[in-house]
């Protein structure tokens, strides 16, 4: 069984966040490693994320985890950011020909039960917040007239990049607000519009 998690699980990769994604019901961001250095998309949703959920940072236990773990304070000022550590074990992932620089495992390579173990003091009753082009629709947010207008409105009063594409958005919302916290948003909108 799946631990359901409230806050976003930040990685560094798409094989950790797999794994993860195998353990946890949850939120997960991968950040392509030192990608995040230059995806201020992703920052942006970080940024809000920590302030409105709360943020899990789980990277490798080696020198490149540390660094994007400070980065990611210097995004978020270390407010509503939980770090969680793997332990330093020796070894490489089955999927590599060679170990990491460190020789050491990175997060797909830990034991799934110790993974579990780190994330049991987060497991909760998560809310569920979906959002669905359908919805974006109905709500005058894409495929009208003015849509792009709204759309980049509610990004703006939600602390967003104003320029994200629709799936963007869709993942975007479901980390950073609640169904009830859009649409109070989105009547501000309509009564300003």
């Amino acid at each position: 069984m799946k631990l359901p998690i409230k806050e976003v699980v930040i990685c560094e990769g798409r094989y950790d966040k797999i794994k993860l994604e195998s353990l946890l019901d949850a939120d997960i961001i991968a950040l392509d490693g030192f990608g995040i250095f230059k995806n201020h998309e992703k920052k942006a949703i970080i940024r809000e994320a920590a302030k409105k959920r709360g943020v899990i940072v789980l990277t490798d236990s080696d020198n490149a985890g540390m660094v994007i773990r400070n980065h990611i304070k210097s995004i978020t000022g270390d407010c509503g950011v939980y770090h969680l550590y793997t332990p330093r074990i020796c070894g490489k992932e089955s999927r590599k020909a060679q170990p990491s620089k460190e020789g050491v495992l990175g997060v797909e390579g830990i034991d799934a039960d110790e993974l579990r173990r780190l994330f049991e003091r987060f497991a909760s009753s998560k809310p569920q917040s979906t959002f669905t082009r359908a919805m974006l629709y109905e709500d005058g947010l894409m495929g009208g007239e003015g849509s792009a207008v709204k759309r980049e409105l509610l990004c703006q009063k939600l602390g967003l990049p104003r320029n994200m594409g629709v799936g963007a958005l869709l993942q975007a919302l479901s980390i950073v607000t609640t169904k009830e916290e859009y649409k109070e948003v989105l009547n501000q909108i309509n009564e300003g519009i």
